[in-house]
C-alpha cells in the first residue's frame, strides 16, 4: 500500500495529458451499454521505481579510501571518499535520494589515477517494464560534466542495447559524427540518433551541471513549441513508423567515457581531479499499457498495468482467457479524440460478438433476441455489425469493411 500511495503522490504534470478514461457506462435509445476508449496511465517520476547498477566492479570510490580535489582547487586535495564511513561514502543510491536544504548527495567514481587507461563507467537503470518517456531525461553532475558520454536504451530488459544519444565536446573527434541539435530536427528525422556538443564543453563545474535527453523538443516538432497541438503529436505517434517505439524503454544506460577536464588537456601530475559524480537522474514517463489501462501500480518489486478491455499481462499485451474470439491488438490514439480501444472479446458472451469493423465502440445486448448489436454506427454504416450502408449510401467495392469510406 505504501508503494501504491507513493505512485499516486508522485504523479507529475504530463505533456501528453488525455486518454485517461478507459470506459464509461452510457445510456442510449437502445439501452445502457459500456463505451470503451483508448486509455493510458498518468506520468510519474520513474526514478522512484528504478533498479540501478554501476559497473565495472570497483568503479565506485571509497574502497580503498582515496583523496580527490576539484578543478577549481586542483592542488587542495583534502576531500576524501571512504566507503566504510557513511559521511564520506558516495554509493549509487545517492543518485536517487531526497536532497535536503540544497545539500547535494552524489555517487562518485574513483579518480583517473590509472591514466592513460580510459576511465569508463556504466550506470544502468532498469524498470523490468516497458515505459514511455513523457519529458526530458535530466542527469545532474557535480564537479563537471563528462567530455564524452553516451546514452543507450534497451527494449528487452537489457538483453540488447541501442544508441540513444551521443555527447562530446568534439563530436567528430569522439564519434566521427557531426554535431547536431534536437531543435534542428524535422518531422521526418524526429527519431534520429544524434551527437550533441551542447552539454559537454567546460563552463565551470558549478555553472553548467545538467545533461539532457530532450524529449519535449522532439514532441514540439509535431505539437508546437508550447506542446499545444497534441492532436497532431498523437496522430504522428500512430502513423510515423518507429516514432512511438523511439520513446519507449525498459532500461537506460549511461556510458561515461571521459570525465570533465576543466577546459584543458589532461594534467598527468594531478589525476585526483578527474572523476565522475552524479547527484540526480530524473526520468519522467508512464507505464506502457498499450492503451488498455489508465492505472499502473507497484507490486512485488515491479510496475504492473491494471488492465482493462479484457486484456492481461504486465503491459496488457494479450487477451484474457476466454476473451480470444479475435486477435489481441494494441489500442490506438486514432480516431481523435477518444481513440480505438480494440478490446478483446469473448465468443458467445453478451458483448463478445461486438464486432463493428471500427465504425462504433459501443454495443448493446438485446435480451429477448439474445443478440449483441452495434450502437450508433458511424461512417454512414448501419446493421448489427455496422456492415451495411445507410439509405442513400452505397457500398464502395474498392474498400474493406473496416474502411471509413466503405459507404459513399
Amino acid at each position: 500500500m505504501l508503494y501504491l500511495a507513493a505512485l499516486l503522490v508522485h504523479c507529475v504534470p504530463l505533456a501528453m495529458g488525455q486518454y485517461d478514461i478507459c470506459k464509461s457506462w452510457v445510456t442510449t435509445d437502445d439501452g445502457p451499454s459500456w463505451e470503451f476508449y483508448a486509455c493510458q496511465p498518468k506520468a510519474m517520476r520513474m526514478k522512484d521505481y528504478v533498479t540501478v547498477r554501476v559497473d565495472p566492479a570497483g568503479i565506485t570510490c571509497g574502497d580503498p579510501p582515496e583523496r580527490f580535489c576539484t578543478h577549481e582547487n586542483p592542488y587542495l586535495c583534502s576531500d576524501e571518499c571512504d566507503a566504510s564511513n557513511p559521511d564520506l561514502a558516495h554509493p549509487p543510491k545517492l543518485m536517487f535520494d531526497s536532497e535536503d536544504e540544497g545539500l547535494a548527495t552524489y555517487w562518485q567514481s574513483v579518480t583517473w589515477r590509472r591514466y592513460p587507461e580510459p576511465l569508463l563507467a556504466n550506470i544502468t537503470l532498469s524498470w523490468n517494464k516497458s515505459i514511455e518517456l513523457t519529458d526530458d531525461i535530466v542527469i545532474t553532475f557535480e564537479y563537471g560534466r563528462p567530455t564524452i558520454m553516451m546514452l543507450e536504451k534497451s527494449l528487452d530488459n537489457g538483453r540488447t542495447w541501442h544508441p540513444y544519444q551521443y555527447y562530446a565536446d568534439d563530436c567528430m573527434e569522439a564519434f566521427s559524427m557531426p554535431a547536431r541539435r534536437v531543435r534542428d530536427l524535422s518531422t521526418t528525422s524526429a527519431n534520429r540518433v544524434l551527437c550533441t556538443e551542447e552539454y559537454s564543453r567546460w563552463a565551470g563545474s558549478k555553472k553548467e551541471k545538467t545533461v539532457r535527453f530532450e524529449v519535449r523538443d522532439r514532441f514540439a516538432i509535431f505539437a508546437g513549441p508550447d506542446l499545444k497541438n497534441m492532436d497532431n503529436l498523437y496522430t504522428r505517434l500512430e502513423s510515423a513508423k518507429g516514432l512511438k517505439d523511439f520513446f519507449t524503454v525498459t532500461d537506460l544506460r549511461m556510458r561515461l567515457l571521459r570525465p570533465a577536464l576543466g577546459g584543458t588537456y589532461v594534467q598527468r601530475e594531478n589525476l585526483y581531479k578527474y572523476f565522475y559524480a552524479v547527484s540526480n537522474i530524473e526520468v519522467t514517463g508512464r507505464c506502457k499499457c498499450n492503451l488498455h489501462a489508465n492505472l499502473c501500480t507497484f507490486k512485488e518489486g515491479s510496475l504492473q498495468c491494471e488492465c482493462e478491455h479484457n486484456t492481461t499481462g504486465q503491459d496488457c499485451g494479450k487477451c484474457k482467457k476466454n476473451f480470444r474470439s479475435r486477435s489481441w491488438r494494441a489500442g490506438s490514439y486514432l480516431p481523435l479524440p477518444n481513440g480505438s480501444p480494440n478490446a478483446c472479446a469473448a465468443a458467445g458472451s453478451a458483448f463478445g460478438n461486438c464486432e463493428c469493423y471500427g465504425h462504433s465502440n459501443r454495443c448493446s445486448y438485446i435480451d429477448f433476441l439474445n443478440v449483441v448489436t452495434c450502437v450508433s454506427c458511424k461512417h454512414n454504416t448501419r446493421g448489427q455489425h455496422c456492415q451495411h450502408c445507410r439509405l442513400g449510401f452505397y457500398r464502395n467495392s474498392s474498400a474493406e469493411l473496416d474502411d471509413e469510406n466503405v459507404c459513399i
